[in-house]
């Protein structure tokens, strides 16, 4: 396949749905395989945290597995220089949902992948910006009367009912979802091509 020109399926690290509903629709053969690693919450900067964490994923997994390439990945929502991971209860997704209601928010999105048989080791951050409507007490009520957003960070799912929250959209709307896709593809094959 010209668009991924590996002949060994993915290897997916992740009990993502959506991150493997990506794959499917990209026609990227893979295989998942959910690592175990427990988070835990950090400081720092989003880009760094996300980065760190899909590689403990695909360290994790990749351990076991040599000949095939090991993908890892993880998202993040940030507001205002404040991160927001997945809302523990309905009161603190009422309360993000709250806090995003008519702003701007960045979606950071972080990518490893380790394939020990061809030398790869390669990770990067993509952010991509979202700014939400404005919400009333009501709306969110019902929209987390779903469940849609008690596993998602940020307490929304921008494939799903809470695409119904999203006003605007600056760049991959597929790493809002989980996990850009284009980029994934593209910095393998450089990585291929250049032999790293």
């Amino acid at each position: 396949m010209w668009w991924y020109p590996v002949e060994s399926p993915l290897v997916l690290a992740s009990r993502s749905p959506r991150r493997r509903v990506i794959l499917e629709m990209a026609g990227i053969p893979f295989v998942q395989i959910p690592g175990n690693v427990h988070e835990t919450w950090m400081e720092g900067q989003p880009d760094y945290i996300v980065q760190y964490w899909a590689r403990k994923k695909a360290e994790n997994v990749s351990t076991s597995i040599s000949n095939d390439p090991v993908l890892g990945a993880d998202t993040i929502v940030a507001l205002e220089g404040e991160l927001l991971g997945k809302p523990r209860n309905e009161e603190q997704a009422a309360d993000m949902l709250g806090r995003l209601s008519g702003k701007w928010h960045s979606v950071f999105g972080g990518i490893c992948v380790i394939w020990p048989e061809k030398g790869i080791d390669m990770q990067f951050a993509e952010e991509t910006k979202v700014k939400f409507r404005n919400l009333s007490t009501d709306e969110i009520k019902a929209y987390i009367s779903t469940g849609e957003p008690l596993d998602k960070a940020g307490a929304y799912g921008i494939q799903g009912y809470g695409s119904l929250l999203v006003e605007r959209i600056e760049g991959c709307y597929f790493n809002v979802m989980g996990l850009p896709v284009s980029r994934f593809v593209h910095e393998l094959r450089d990585s291929l091509l250049n032999g790293e």
